[in-house]
């Protein structure tokens, strides 16, 4: 039932901004159809209807987008720098870190040849870190440090300080766990 009252004020937020019936929105490796009148987002590879979750994340990002997207700052910044970032981070911790250490720990060319699929780019940030678009100006990044005879592997998913003014922090959490999931 939460979901449900939170698409209803979704749709009803971007119907405030915009007249349009129907927008085509391109995330992470597939493109999405929002239809405003019957209210529905569907997968266009699949021709399936999107989870909650990510019709959630897709209509907030796309009433920011109808609204103008902040220009991006060029400043990488780590999750607890987010409003409210210190009290979500041990969920974001469990839901996204822990994913990508226990699946590329081992294998840093599983982890950067994974990334191709998403047509993510290698960043100089580390080593092995790449960053990832999954919305059009969101850019993510995602560093790995393999497992050594010292340290266990350990990883980090920066953003750029512009998500601050397009998603709030529980969305920035779906969208990390998304790219986690999926990479």
């Amino acid at each position: 039932m939460a979901y449900e009252l939170a698409k209803t004020k979704a749709f009803l937020g971007i119907k405030k901004v915009s007249a349009e019936k129907q927008f085509r929105l391109a995330f992470m490796a597939d493109e999405y159809e929002v239809n405003m009148e019957n209210e529905t987002v569907l997968s266009v590879s699949c021709n399936a209807a999107a989870p909650d979750h990510i019709v959630l994340l897709l209509l907030h990002y796309l009433k920011k987008k109808i609204e103008g997207l902040p220009r991006l700052q060029n400043e990488w910044i780590n999750f607890r720098q987010l409003q409210g970032g210190d009290g979500y981070y041990p969920v974001f911790y469990k839901r996204v870190i822990e994913p990508v250490k226990k699946k590329y720990g081992n294998s840093v060319e599983g982890f950067l040849a994974g990334m191709e699929k998403f047509n993510a780019r290698k960043s100089d940030y580390g080593q092995n870190s790449v960053i990832i678009e999954p919305f059009e100006r969101v850019p993510v990044l995602v560093a790995l440090w393999p497992k050594t005879e010292e340290f266990s592997s350990e990883a980090n998913v920066l953003f750029d300080r512009s998500i601050e003014r397009i998603l709030d922090t529980e969305n920035v959490v779906i969208l990390a766990e998304v790219i986690a999931h999926f990479m």
